[in-house]
C-alpha cells in the first residue's frame, strides 16, 4: 500500500499532524483583509482541486478548514465517530460520485456523494474513500483512512483543471493511505484480506443496466460498461466476510448537527433571508418582477450575489392557482397583481442547504381579505409547531405533523365558509404534504431516519404547514385558488429557549410583509453588497 509521497514510510501521528495543519498547510498564511487589486504571490507547492485557504483564502479564510467552517480535526473526528460504531478488523467503504452527463459530452455540475462528503470534505469525482478500524485498543491511530483517487495528469488538467492527486489527498485531507483510483480492485482485495467485516451499500444493483454508472465508474475513471461495477461489486459479495449496510450509521451522526455545521447553515440561512426579503420588497418598487422565471432567476442571483455557492435545488416560484402544485417547478408564468406569490427557495453553501417558503401579495396594497385570511392560519400554525421543536418535550417529527393538522383544522373552522370541514378534508386535501424533514447536506436530509424518532438537540429540521384550497365549488369562492405555505429552518434546542430559527431574518408577519412591499425597498445594513470574504 502506498503512501502519497516515499518520504513518509513509517505512518505517523495523525492527530498531531492535523493539529498542526490547522494553521495552514504552506507557508504562506493570509489574514481576513484581502485586496482584490492582484492576485497575491502563493507560497504553495501545488494547487488542488477545490478551494483551500492557501489558494482560495477568501472563501475559507480560516486557517485548518478544508470547507466552510468545517476544519479538518472535525472531518477526522467525524471518522473516530465512526470506527467507534465499528467492530475490530472492519473496514467501511465510502463511494464517491461520478460526473454525469445529459447530452454527448455537456456534462452536469458534479455533486459529491454526500456521506463521502461527510467524512472526508473531498469534492472531486472517481473516488473513493475506505475508513479502517484496525485494533480496538482505545487509540485513535487504529483508525485509518485510505482515499483512492485519480492521479495529477497534466494533459488531463489543461483540459479540466486541477485535481488535487494523491498529494493532495495526503497533504490536504490527511489520507493515512492513498493509492491511484485505478489500483482500486487490488487495494481493496489486500483490505479485504485482512478484515473480517465490511460495512459497503451495495449501489451496483441499480447500476447493472446502466453505462457509465456510478460504481463502475469511479474503478475505471472513464464511463465504464457496467460489467466492472458488478465485478467490484462481486469482489466485495465473494470476499466471505459479514458485510452490514453503512448509510443508517453515518445518518445516525448526520442528524446531530455540530457547532460548525450550524453556524454554517445560519449563515446559508441568513443569505436566503436576505435574498427573499429584497424579492418581496421588488412588488412596490420601481422595477417590479412581471414573470416567474424572472424571479427565480433573480433569487439565484441574490444567493450567490450574498455568498452562497448556488441554490440548494430547483425553485417553486409560483404565482397563484399554480402554488396548488406542491413541487410547482415550471416557473413559466406571469405574475399577476391580483394574486399571492409563493416561493420555496434557498441557497447552497459549503455543501449545507437553506429551505424556506414564503408567500405573498404581489400588489402594493398587500392582502386581500381572503389571502389574509388564509395566510394567518398557516402562519399561526407554523409558530405553535416551531414552539414544539425542543427536545424537553419529547416529540417527533411526526407528533408536531399530528398537531399541525389539528391546529389548521382549528384555524380554518373560524373561516367563513370552513365550518364543516372536517380533519380528514385537512390531512388528504387541503394540506397534502409532512410538516418538514430533516435538513443538512440533502436537502431532504437523512431519510432512513424515522419520523417516530424522538427529536433531540441539535436535529435540524424544517417547519412548513400549508392550505392549498382547490378550485373546486366545496370551498368558499373567494378562497379557491389561494395557495400558502410558511417554511423556516429550524434547530431543536434543548429547551424552548434554545430553539434556532436559521431563517428568521426573512419576514413572515403580515404587517412586516406588508411595509417591505410598500417601501419597495429592503433597508437591511449591507444587503445590496456583495459578499466577497466568507469569514464564518
Amino acid at each position: 500500500m502506498l503512501r502519497a509521497r516515499s518520504l513518509h514510510p513509517v505512518r505517523i501521528w495523525k492527530r498531531s499532524r492535523i493539529l498542526s495543519n490547522l494553521s495552514g498547510n504552506c507557508d504562506r498564511t493570509f489574514t481576513r483583509s484581502i485586496s482584490i487589486d492582484s492576485r497575491p504571490s502563493q507560497s504553495i507547492p501545488y494547487n488542488v482541486g477545490q478551494p483551500t485557504h492557501e489558494t482560495r483564502p477568501h472563501y475559507l479564510p480560516t486557517p485548518g478548514n478544508l470547507t466552510p467552517s468545517i476544519s479538518a480535526l472535525e472531518y477526522y473526528n467525524r471518522r473516530l465517530a465512526l470506527a467507534s460504531k465499528m467492530p475490530s478488523k472492519s473496514i467501511a467503504i465510502l463511494v464517491g460520485a461520478d460526473v454525469r452527463y445529459s447530452s454527448g459530452s455537456v456534462f452536469y455540475e458534479f455533486q459529491q456523494d454526500n456521506d463521502l462528503y461527510y467524512m472526508t470534505g473531498w469534492l472531486e469525482p472517481h473516488s473513493v474513500a475506505i475508513v479502517e478500524k484496525r485494533a480496538d485498543n482505545g487509540d485513535d491511530d487504529d483508525v485509518v483512512l485510505h482515499m483512492l483517487v485519480p492521479p495529477k495528469n497534466p494533459q488531463t488538467e489543461l483540459w479540466e483543471g486541477e485535481r488535487s492527486g494523491l498529494e493532495g489527498a495526503y497533504d490536504y485531507f490527511n489520507a493515512d493511505f492513498v493509492e491511484d483510483i485505478d489500483s482500486a480492485r487490488k487495494h481493496i482485495s489486500q483490505l479485504l484480506e485482512r478484515n473480517d467485516y465490511v460495512f459497503w451499500d451495495d449501489k451496483s444493483v441499480s447500476a447493472k443496466s446502466t453505462v457509465g454508472s456510478r460504481f463502475s465508474s469511479f474503478f475505471t475513471g472513464s464511463n465504464a460498461p457496467s460489467a466492472t461495477a458488478s465485478s467490484i461489486a462481486e469482489l466485495i459479495k465473494s470476499s466471505g466476510k459479514l458485510i452490514q449496510p453503512l448509510a443508517g450509521k453515518i445518518a445516525e451522526q448526520r442528524a446531530v448537527k455540530s457547532e460548525a455545521e450550524i453556524k454554517v447553515m445560519h449563515v446559508a440561512a441568513q443569505i436566503s433571508s436576505r435574498a427573499i426579503n429584497k424579492a418581496m420588497a421588488k412588488v412596490g418598487s420601481e422595477s417590479p418582477i412581471y414573470t416567474e422565471k424572472t424571479l427565480a432567476k433573480y433569487l439565484d442571483y441574490q444567493f450567490v450575489k450574498g455568498g452562497c455557492d448556488k441554490s440548494a435545488y430547483i425553485p417553486v416560484v409560483a404565482s397563484g392557482k399554480n402554488a396548488l402544485t406542491i413541487h410547482y417547478t415550471r416557473n413559466d408564468d406571469l405574475l399577476y397583481r391580483d394574486e399571492l406569490v409563493f416561493i420555496d427557495a434557498g441557497g447552497k453553501l459549503g455543501g449545507y442547504c437553506a429551505d424556506i417558503s414564503r408567500t405573498w401579495p404581489n400588489s402594493p396594497r398587500g392582502f386581500t381579505q381572503p389571502q389574509r385570511d388564509i395566510y394567518e392560519a398557516v402562519l399561526n400554525t407554523n409558530r405553535k409547531c416551531i414552539d414544539m421543536c425542543d427536545e424537553s418535550k419529547g416529540y417527533s417529527l411526526h407528533d408536531i405533523h399530528e398537531f399541525s393538522i389539528k391546529c389548521l383544522l382549528e384555524e380554518l373552522r373560524n373561516l367563513p365558509g370552513f365550518s364543516g370541514v372536517s380533519q380528514n378534508e385537512v390531512a388528504r386535501t387541503l394540506y397534502p404534504h409532512y410538516i418538514g424533514h430533516h435538513l443538512g447536506l440533502d436537502l431532504h436530509d437523512i431519510p432512513s431516519v424515522s419520523r417516530f424518532k424522538r427529536l433531540v438537540e441539535g436535529n435540524v429540521i424544517t417547519i412548513e404547514p400549508g392550505l392549498y384550497i382547490p378550485q373546486d365549488n366545496k370551498w368558499p369562492k373567494h378562497f379557491q385558488g389561494i395557495g400558502v405555505r410558511v417554511e423556516d429552518d429550524i434547530v431543536v434546542g434543548s429547551t424552548q429557549d434554545e430553539i434556532i430559527n436559521l431563517s428568521s431574518g426573512c419576514v413572515k408577519e403580515v404587517a412586516d410583509i406588508e411595509a417591505l412591499i410598500s417601501s419597495g425597498n429592503a433597508t437591511t445594513p449591507g444587503i445590496d453588497e456583495e459578499l466577497v470574504i466568507l469569514d464564518i
